[in-house]
């Protein structure tokens, strides 16, 4: 009887032990979740050039970022950072710059201006979903000779976004889920200045309208000016 109690009495130590390390891992897990940032990558140089991109010495493509392509998310801890880009064929550094990830956040940084004068800018993403019915899009300006933009459902006479300048992006605004035309105006002068007659939205994700490229190219090596769509993800 002796030894049955023994044994009775050590195996509930042993359970009441491994659940305090559970209970211990589990408070340790959720801690270091809300330390986690989220960032990924958009190439809005326009030129021909791609380029590979890497955090604090780590390579974060999975292959050469052409023009408006974009990385996924990718995870990391909260704090200081430094970017770089290279051409896909060198590990010469072309453009850097150090940025910092607060806690529970995700970014967009995107690469923008021509080769020899690169530049590029961070901004946050917030990806909440207030209607299940809807998408979520945004306009980014990332065209270094473009005036203030509106962008304009085609035919409709209000704007949906206004008045977004060279390296800014509005915020999100909610629009119906399908297939749309796109202008973008001029602010100033109510020019059409490109147009994309087949922008697709689901419900329930986030989009990035992007007018990139040049109003001016200088020579085939530089980039027309375009409105493209990219999904968040």
């Amino acid at each position: 009887m002796r030894n049955f109690t023994l044994k009775k009495t050590g195996f509930i130590l042993l359970a009441l032990a491994v659940f305090s390390m559970t209970l211990t891992s589990c408070g340790k897990t959720e801690v270091a979740d809300t330390t986690i940032s989220y960032v990924r990558v958009v190439n809005g140089s326009p030129g021909l050039a791609t380029y590979n991109v890497y955090l604090s010495g780590n390579i974060i493509n999975t292959a050469a970022l052409p023009f408006l392509g974009s990385t996924s998310y990718i995870s990391r801890s909260s704090g200081a950072y430094n970017l770089k880009f290279t051409s896909a064929s060198s590990t010469e550094t072309l453009f850097t710059k150090d940025i910092t990830l607060n806690p529970s956040t995700n970014y967009s940084y995107y690469l923008i201006n021509k080769p020899g004068q690169l530049d590029g800018f961070l901004i946050g993403d917030d990806l909440s979903v207030s209607a299940a019915d809807k998408a979520y899009i945004r306009f980014v300006n990332l065209s270094p000779d473009a005036p203030a933009a509106d962008l304009v459902k085609t035919g409709a006479t209000t704007s949906l976004i206004t008045n977004k300048a060279y390296k800014t992006a509005s915020t999100y605004i909610t629009v119906d889920p399908g297939t749309i035309s796109l202008d973008v105006k001029d602010t100033s002068t109510g020019t059409v200045r490109t147009t994309k007659t087949d922008a697709t939205f689901a419900a329930g994700y986030h989009y990035d309208v992007i007018l990139g490229g040049l109003i001016n190219p200088a020579n085939d090596t530089e980039r027309a000016l375009t409105l493209q769509v990219l999904t968040i993800k």
